[in-house]
């Protein structure tokens, strides 16, 4: 097969999903914004979303659907860790010139540091850290809500929760943060108990700004729960720089609100990223960076 006309590249995170179409040239076609996609979760659902999400950056730019065997598509998935579960996506993507997935954490990296050597630390709906040289990426942390995560929104989220259900119970100080979290569930802890039996990730990632806005107003159990956090997003940049990277870039939906409680010396170790991670699942198909040089 000849070389590809079109690149797409989707990054699909714990909370949604995002897909970006260039053409040969660099020159943006289209982006859109998907549901999440977490093929642990529910397989079908998320390669069907996907699918539809591809198709709909097709769509946009005015391309028929057949120009998928023209276009290399390369996919960051949440979790995504084995190599048997990348082929099992690969075969869910039939029709397309070239297709490879691989881990969001990956994708990022790549984009991070525009394809050189270098580290990279998430702190997102969850968190992970990664390292890739000469190719070759080592990744840490990202194990999911019950066994990682620490420093991530989610898990902020989690923690004032059950500090506002502690407070309920008399168990601790009711501070102003737990009061605001009760009064979202009227202040029934059965209600919050019932929301909690189905609640994602993402869901109690909602709460992190919320956690964090009263940190930066001075709550003294509001700004463990970010200071817990920004040391474990420290741990993270410390060992990726362990394994060999020759810089650390930082990005994730709490990474900067996160930044000014991080310990001395991290912050100025952590740098911003060079391009995103829809344009590292492009870099990583062998596609360019958009001609206008967006970046995240």
């Amino acid at each position: 097969m000849g070389e590809a006309r079109y690149f797409i590249g989707l990054d699909g995170g714990a909370t949604r999903c995002r897909a970006r179409l260039l053409d040969f040239q660099g020159r943006r076609l289209a982006e859109q914004i998907g549901p999440a996609a977490n093929i642990y979760v529910d397989f079908d659902q998320s390669l069907a979303g996907i699918n539809q999400l591809a198709a709909l950056v097709l769509r946009t730019a005015g391309l028929p659907l057949e120009s998928k065997n023209e276009t290399a598509f390369g996919l960051g998935l949440a979790g995504l860790s084995r190599a048997e579960d990348a082929a099992r996506v690969g075969a869910a993507l039939a029709g397309w010139a070239r297709v490879e997935a691989v881990n969001d954490a990956v994708t990022a990296c790549v984009g991070a540091n525009g394809a050189s050597d270098g580290g990279l630390v998430i702190a997102g709906t969850g968190t992970a850290g990664i390292a890739r040289m000469a190719g070759r990426s080592m990744i840490i942390g990202g194990r999911g809500f019950w066994l990682g995560d620490d420093g991530s929104g989610a898990r902020m989220g989690a923690d004032a929760l059950r500090a506002a259900m502690r407070a309920y119970d008399g168990l601790e100080e009711m501070t102003g943060l737990s009061h605001a979290l009760l009064e979202r569930f009227d202040f029934d802890p059965h209600a919050m108990t019932h929301w909690a039996l189905a609640a994602k990730p993402g869901d109690y990632g909602a709460f992190a700004p919320q956690v964090l806005d009263a940190a930066r107003g001075g709550e003294p159990q509001a700004r463990e729960i970010a200071e817990r956090a920004a040391q474990a997003i420290a741990r993270l940049a410390r060992r990726v720089l362990e394994l060999g990277a020759p810089s650390v870039a930082y990005v994730g939906g709490v990474a900067e609100p996160l930044r000014e409680f991080l310990p001395e010396g991290i912050s100025a170790l952590l740098q911003r990223p060079k391009y995103d991670a829809l344009a590292g699942a492009i870099l990583m198909m062998g596609g360019p960076v958009t001609s206008d040089g967006a970046t995240p």
